[in-house]
């Protein structure tokens, strides 16, 4: 079992989990050193994109002069997750070319369509994921003093397929297999008293340590950007509200927080702007034809408008939009998520709504405070100090 998982501070205490990235990471790196070393790996630790390192028992080790096969059994902590539990195996080939090339193969999905942020006809290996096991791998080769050489790492989920039909991946053009997937290497509890009890402890320490305007975040890459818009802000003023977007408005405003600004990517924040208080994928889909018709609204012609509302995500569709010079989109879905977020509120609190692209620039804007419109545009590093 993996070692090293946050707990969740509340009346019963939540394990924070490992992606399936996580865990490619470690059996890659594990296949990696037994492949070196000619000897059969127990454990392994690897380095999440935080920099923490995290120890990961190793479930099966198979190996030849030619290639290894390691995996580890992925563990979701309390998070009711369909992959938890699943095998993830990584297979190892060392080559003399320096590269390390990184493949999918049986169980996981294959990228049929656009707007998932990776080539059609690519495994569903996202980027993080992909930097995590290219580094565990060069790790091990390093540890070994190989570090100029190459290799080419597999990574296979056996029931995968069978797993995938418990997710939308399907409808996403995912086919084959589930996602090797994560944004910061962990999983934690969404659907829990707890992770709002975080919430609003959160949002207690930021005003007791003098912040009234408080940020709240989708995810810790939406809170790294954030950061970096707003340099002015000190770091307790972030708060990551995953899913809980009506919960985290709500305790701001029964707090008395004096600015709210709420940051996020299109996913979320167009399921926001269709009235959506939890955000999870399992409790809301994204609402396409609302796209469209905000789409619509702003002078787009039928054959864009009808893109947009048969896209494949909401970043496909943000995609359409955008090459169609549909370029106040994003900030159409900001206002209609300040207007949602004020319901949730329940009581007056002037929000802000922040959207921006998958590398941080800020593509839309509802400024609920005005001294915010000069960020428009802006790119991380780039904003007011």
């Amino acid at each position: 079992m993996a070692q090293g998982g946050k707990q969740l501070e509340s009346e019963k205490k939540l394990r924070t989990g490992f992606s399936t990235g996580s865990c490619a990471a470690a059996a890659a790196k594990a296949a990696t050193a037994a492949l070196l070393a000619d000897k059969a790996q127990s454990e392994v630790t690897i380095l999440l994109p935080n920099r923490t390192p995290v120890r990961f028992a190793v479930a099966r080790c198979e190996f030849d002069a030619r290639s290894a096969t390691c995996s580890v059994i992925k563990d979701a902590g309390d998070d009711p997750d369909v992959t938890h539990g699943a095998e993830i195996f990584a297979t190892v080939e060392l080559n003399e070319e320096p590269a390390i090339a990184i493949a999918g193969g049986e169980g996981v999905g294959k990228v049929t369509r656009a707007g998932l942020g990776l080539e059609v006809g690519e495994p569903d290996i996202t980027r993080v994921p992909r930097r995590m096991i290219t580094e565990s791998v060069r790790q091990a080769l390093t540890d070994e003093k190989r570090g100029e050489t190459g290799a080419r790492v597999t990574i296979s989920v056996p029931n995968g397929a069978e797993l995938a039909k418990k997710t939308l991946l399907a409808r996403l053009g995912v086919v084959g297999g589930i996602g090797i997937l994560g944004s910061n290497g962990l999983v934690t509890p969404f659907s829990t008293a707890a992770f709002r009890a975080s919430i609003a402890r959160a949002i207690d320490v930021a005003l007791s340590a003098g912040q009234r305007e408080l940020v709240f975040t989708t995810g810790g890459q939406s809170e790294k950007f954030a950061m970096a818009l707003l340099p002015h802000l000190t770091e307790t003023a972030f708060i990551e509200m995953g899913d809980f977007a009506g919960y985290a408005a709500n305790w701001a405003a029964r707090k008395g927080v004096r600015h709210a600004i709420f940051a996020g990517m299109i996913g979320k924040l167009s399921k926001i702007a269709d009235g959506k208080k939890m955000t999870h994928a399992a409790g809301s889909k994204v609402n396409l034809e609302l796209l469209a018709a905000m789409a619509r609204k702003l002078g787009a012609d039928a054959p864009i408008a009808a893109q947009i509302e048969a896209a494949n995500t909401a970043r496909h569709a943000l995609e359409i939009a955008l090459a169609g010079g549909l370029d106040a989109l994003p900030d159409e879905v900001c206002a209609a998520a300040a207007e949602h977020l004020r319901r949730f509120a329940g009581a007056a609190l002037p929000i802000s709504v922040m959207l921006t692209d998958f590398d941080g620039k800020l593509l839309g804007l509802y400024a609920g405070d005005p001294a915010l419109n000069d960020l428009k545009g802006a790119r991380p590093g780039d904003a007011r100090a």
